[in-house]
């Protein structure tokens, strides 16, 4: 796990440590030290903490003017023992949220399980961005980890999309064709 690096190709347009309104901002990384573990692996520095013990992530890209953020995780989303969802929401999400971001890009292809326990978290991130015509999108979560999410029932929160070249995109242009998909969706 630990050469498994967040997406690099968009640091030219963002940086969540140099971004004021960021949750991360001031962080400074090493390229060297490895410090940080999900279950006794070590993962790539890069990745940021955000409070829980098995899930990690990086933003990606934080546009303030067109209201999304683009977040990248790994690790084992665990909401039965970690509650990451509840981590995620208000260390991540509240944060971006009251800088008006209300549409979230969630890339999870590196989340490895998921574990569910309560709903209220998806629900009230998902009522407070639809609010604003907002919405929640995990891309590429692995076909078992989909499984229990959606045994869970939580694909009625967040929507859950499948996007293999993503990386090829620049983020506006992701965000526009995620956007455009999600709008035929509620229509």
């Amino acid at each position: 796990m630990h050469d498994i690096e967040p997406f690099y190709n968009w640091r030219h347009i963002y940086t969540s440590e140099q971004d004021e309104r960021s949750p991360f901002y001031g962080r400074v990384y090493s390229e060297f030290e490895f410090t940080q573990t999900i279950y006794n692996y070590y993962i790539h520095p890069q990745w940021d903490d955000f409070g829980s013990r098995t899930m990690y992530l990086k933003v990606l890209m934080a546009d303030y003017e067109e209201h999304y953020a683009v977040i990248e995780l790994i690790g084992e989303w665990n909401d039965a023992i970690e509650n990451d969802i509840m981590e995620l929401k208000r260390e991540v999400a509240d944060p971006f949220i009251y800088e008006g971001i209300n549409k979230f890009i969630l890339i999870a292809e590196n989340v490895l399980n998921f574990h569910s326990s309560d709903k209220e978290y998806y629900e009230e991130w998902f009522d407070e961005v639809t609010d604003e015509n907002g919405w929640v999108v995990i891309l590429n979560m692995p076909e078992q980890t989909q499984y229990d999410f959606k045994r869970a029932k939580l694909h009625r929160y967040f929507e859950l999309m499948e996007l293999d070249n993503w990386r090829t995109y620049k983020p506006f242009h992701l965000f526009k064709k995620i956007d455009e998909q999600m709008q035929k969706r509620l229509e």
